[in-house]
């Protein structure tokens, strides 16, 4: 799940991290009284979860409290990427002598986290990346054995940071490191961190996003924020369907069952498997076809979460038929999410046979499951075909 870059920053403050004094503004007349208050030039800033912020003119510079009026009034109304925002933030204007980047993500081949540090800030850092490769640091580290500043030093040290910059560097990456770890997130990332001309340092963007199935860990910490568990925050705004997907899951806590994206297409997904749903996903989008939804379930759900799911997926909107592919699974059983998805196309008003357009979930309990589906005339597949030829099929009948 994401957070906005306000909430991002209110949890770096709890980590000691230096911020730009401000504070966020629902409406132009609050963000008037902020810019007061700060007596000083001010940046104001949409609070919406997608990127692109400058480009679409959320960003804002003003210099009195009426120009920063005027300015909040437009970003409020101004819609990004199909986002109007929570709110905006209203900011002291920082006098920036040099940006740079801080980064902690996972790497999944490493099976590691991995730090990431350059003194080339205030841009993407995979265009770093592929530009200025010797302007990146990376460095992996054990979540076993606690991050040091000497670790951190090391890192920083390597692009020839030296002295007092290198001191202050070094306290910031341990305590992004820190908020990474104690908080469950997937990424924690400050672009650009500033420099300012007095030798200081400054965040002046941010980005963080938690694991989702971090969050009843870290509940007391979202109900600070105000983020209802009706949130899944993923770059955006839930929709009415992803709502209703999390309180299908919610119902039972056996299983997972209903954590859906919504998208706009004719075939609908029941998958899983982790990274194989992915690997599903994408071989529908490669065979032609128009998913309808991601979605994951798995972990053995009960007959009315598979039920139910099938339900939400089968009322949207154009949905003309559903796939039902998992990778070969031993927790999860078949002839359970059979007996579900069976249950919920037919009293969903459909016959399975017309609308299941494949089932494909080898393992336990399969024998069981390919006599249900046998019975309503169902297509099923064991293990001998791939999860790609299954969505393959899946697309051609939907006639794509």
């Amino acid at each position: 799940m994401r957070f906005y870059e306000f909430e991002c920053k209110l949890l770096l403050a709890k980590m000691g991290v230096p911020l730009p004094h401000g504070g966020t503004a629902s409406t132009p007349e609050q963000a008037r009284q902020l810019a007061t208050e700060l007596n000083a030039p001010v940046v104001l800033k949409s609070q919406v979860l997608s990127g692109g912020r400058m480009k679409a003119g959320g960003v804002k510079f003003a210099d009195t409290p009426e120009e920063a009026t005027n300015a909040a009034a437009e970003i409020l109304k101004l819609p990004i990427r199909d986002q109007l925002p929570v709110c905006v933030s209203v900011e002291a204007k920082a006098a920036v002598a040099k940006e740079y980047y801080l980064g902690v993500t996972y790497d999944a081949l490493a099976k590691k986290p991995v730090m990431i540090f350059s003194d080339m800030g205030g841009i993407d850092i995979e265009q770093v990346a592929e530009e200025h490769p010797d302007h990146i640091a990376t460095q992996h580290f054990s979540t076993l054995v606690p991050y040091t500043d000497f670790r951190a030093k090391e890192l920083i040290a390597s692009l020839g940071i030296t002295g007092g910059e290198l001191t202050a560097l070094t306290g910031i990456a341990t305590r992004l490191v820190r908020l990474f770890q104690q908080y469950d997130m997937t990424l924690a990332e400050i672009n650009p961190l500033g420099k300012l001309e007095d030798g200081s340092f400054v965040v002046l963007d941010c980005h963080l996003d938690m694991e989702d199935e971090a969050r009843e860990r870290h509940q007391a910490v979202l109900d600070a924020l105000g983020i209802s568990p009706d949130e899944t925050r993923q770059g955006r705004p839930p929709t009415d369907f992803e709502i209703r997907g999390a309180q299908v899951d919610a119902v039972d806590h056996r299983g997972v069952a209903g954590r859906v994206v919504e998208f706009d297409g004719n075939l609908g997904l029941v998958i899983g498997a982790g990274g194989g749903s992915l690997t599903i996903f994408d071989a529908v989008q490669k065979y032609g076809g128009k998913p309808a939804n991601y979605c994951e379930i798995g972990g053995n759900p009960s007959v009315n979460k598979a039920m139910e799911l099938t339900k939400l997926i089968l009322s949207k909107p154009g949905v003309e038929k559903i796939a039902v592919i998992m990778n070969v699974v031993s927790n999860t059983r078949a002839d359970i999410v059979a007996r579900g998805v069976i249950k919920g196309v037919v009293e969903s008003g459909h016959h399975p046979a017309e609308k299941i357009s494949i089932f494909r979930i080898p393992g336990s309990w399969e024998a069981d499951a390919f006599k249900i589906l046998g019975k309503y005339g169902v297509e099923y597949c064991d293990r001998s075909v791939s999860m790609s030829e299954a969505a393959r099929r899946a697309v051609e009948k939907t006639g794509a």
